[in-house]
């Protein structure tokens, strides 16, 4: 064998040693490294998914600030409607306190919402607190409609007029806020990412 043959053999034995070497090496680390990639993109997931829960749950939030606004001004206009009807419908002091009553109640159940607009138990309570505001509501709007001197009167047509015009606004409202709660309950009970839902107790919220 000449010289020229030893050396070409030399380096193929060499190139051989550092492919082992390289290969153990990778035996070595290629195990930890998967791991590690499959710890990072799970890692990611989860990041994202509960990004998005919590974008949803903000829509809750921000459609629930537009009912909550609406209430605010409704009951800022109840306050001087009873006022200005203590005396000519003094006969009807019943009514007038089933609503001021009903509309602390309905006041009360909105600011438990508004501190979780997402929370089952609070919205129901509004629910309820917001169905027993309207019969004694609509008993007064009937009553004034009934006396001519009252339906006409200054201090309580623009009082009336304006509790019309809410009533609408308040009902689409109501739809908007359905809507976000529904995509975060999709959200929230779909599969996979109910897992990161329960991680953080991120539940259902109901519509209205």
């Amino acid at each position: 064998m000449n010289e020229i043959d030893l050396a070409a053999s030399a380096a193929m034995a060499a190139s051989a040693a550092a492919f082992g070497a390289d290969d153990a090496a990778w035996r070595g680390w290629g195990p930890w490294l998967l791991r590690v990639g499959l710890v990072l993109v799970a890692l990611f997931w989860v990041v994202g998914a509960y990004n998005r829960l919590v974008r949803l749950r903000g829509a809750v939030g921000a459609a629930w600030a537009q009912i909550d606004e609406l209430l605010t001004r409704r009951s800022a206009l109840i306050e001087p409607l009873l006022a200005a009807l203590q005396g000519p419908l003094a006969d009807e002091a019943g009514t007038l306190a089933a609503l001021a009553a009903a509309d602390a109640r309905q006041r009360e159940a909105a600011q438990a919402v508004r501190a979780r607009p997402s929370l089952a138990s609070a919205l129901m309570e509004w629910v309820v607190a917001e169905a027993a505001l309207a019969s004694p509501l609509a008993r007064l709007q009937a009553l004034v409609e009934q006396r001519a001197e009252l339906r006409d009167s200054e201090d309580v047509r623009p009082l009336l007029r304006e509790l019309a015009e809410l009533a609408p606004r308040l009902a689409y409202a109501r739809t908007l806020f359905s809507d976000a709660a529904r995509a975060y309950s999709t959200a929230v009970q779909e599969f996979p990412t109910r897992i990161v839902a329960r991680l953080f107790n991120m539940r259902p919220a109901p519509g209205l």
